[in-house]
């Protein structure tokens, strides 16, 4: 047990140096995460009589249900302490950064863009592929369309901090003989890297996904129907609540108020299933005088 603490100690130190190397000088982590943190580990009970344990009558331990009403659980059934999960994030990280495995993605790119939040989020927005700015940084969502995700956020009352963001693919696409402007990642290149998505929705067990725009949604359901006919409605994902809507970047080309008010309803529906509080403000938020 020695070795496997020791293990998980420096997997998470590494993941903590790795971060302030990067200009990172706060880590979001969740109230309870710190006082699980401050308790000393729990002493094995002596067992006065090991036939008990044999006991075949007794009632199998209960397990706590994150599951939201009418949903079922995500794949991992039993939570990991915080430091295992830190552990187990930390180790993540460094198989996406060190993959290869789509060689013309690995040669083009500048960073291995994973994610950031907070891995004890509530809140998960996936997206479909890092662009230009995201691969110079290694940080999801940092140029125009990141800046009004970032305003989204806000405006829910939450900061980026407090969710996480990450993309369907790792690495920018390609786009060979251009020298900007970005391309659809192919379903090849998505079935290949969703693995690691996968890990991180599983580790991280957020409430509820949201889907930024078609690719997103076709990357998590397989769905190639409209983001039009599936924005707004309620899907489920590996067990998860998922809220496909617009990418914040279609705003940016159709600032129509009726557009922004579309991708907000989307936002008060998923703060009505995380139970978040809606001032009259936010309500009326895009709605015209």
């Amino acid at each position: 047990m020695p070795d496997d603490y020791g293990r998980l100690l420096d997997a998470t130190i590494q993941h903590l140096e790795d971060l302030k190397s990067r200009g990172a000088r706060n880590v979001a982590v969740a109230p309870e995460t710190l006082r699980a943190l401050a308790q000393p580990p729990a002493a094995k009970p002596l067992i006065s009589n090991p036939k008990s344990q044999m006991d075949k009558s007794a009632p199998p331990p209960q397990e706590l249900s994150l599951a939201l009403p009418g949903e079922t659980q995500s794949a991992i059934a039993n939570p990991q302490s915080p430091i295992e999960k830190a552990a187990a994030f930390a180790a993540l990280r460094e198989r996406a950064l060190a993959c290869v495995k789509c060689p013309h993605l690995a040669s083009s790119r500048k960073n291995v863009v994973f994610g950031v939040g907070s891995i004890d989020a509530q809140l998960m927005f996936v997206g479909e592929a890092p662009g230009a700015d995201e691969d110079e940084q290694g940080e999801p969502f940092v140029g125009k369309a990141g800046q009004l995700l970032t305003k989204i956020i806000q405006a829910t009352g939450l900061s980026r901090a407090d969710v996480y963001i990450a993309n369907i693919l790792k690495c920018r696409p390609d786009t060979p003989g251009q020298t900007a402007g970005n391309r659809k990642p192919t379903s090849d290149e998505m079935a290949t890297c969703i693995p690691y998505l996968h890990e991180q929705i599983d580790l991280i067990r957020p409430r509820v996904i949201v889907a930024l725009g078609a690719t997103a949604v076709e990357g998590l359901l397989g769905k190639t129907l409209g983001i039009t006919k599936l924005r707004g409605t309620w899907k489920t994902y590996r067990g998860t609540p998922l809220m496909p809507t617009y990418h914040p970047a279609y705003l940016l080309r159709n600032q129509a108020m009726s557009e922004k008010r579309k991708v907000w309803e989307d936002m008060l529906a998923v703060m009505e299933k995380l139970e978040m509080p809606i001032s009259e403000k936010q309500r009326n938020y895009f709605l015209k005088a």
